[in-house]
């Protein structure tokens, strides 16, 4: 899961604000990192259900990029 961040902004983030969002991105995925650092004692007790809820997640709201255009992407994203 940790570089899921850079995996899907290195997709669709156009090159004007890759810096900018990237930066964000990552910012929030170190956050998110040390939360589960911080908490995961508790997480632990159902971690087969924090493992299927993380790969639902992914299933729903990460978009699929492969073959398709950044515009593309975008207008998926966008609605």
């Amino acid at each position: 899961m940790g570089a899921v961040p850079w995996v899907v902004m290195s997709e669709i983030f156009p090159i004007n604000i890759k810096g900018r969002d990237g930066s964000l991105a990552t910012l929030v995925n170190w956050f998110g990192a040390w939360l589960c650092s911080y908490t995961i004692n508790f997480p632990m007790t159902w971690s087969s259900y924090v493992n299927a809820l993380a790969i639902l997640f992914l299933i729903m709201v990460v978009p699929e990029t492969k073959g398709r255009t950044l515009e593309q992407i975008q207008a998926a994203i966008n609605g």
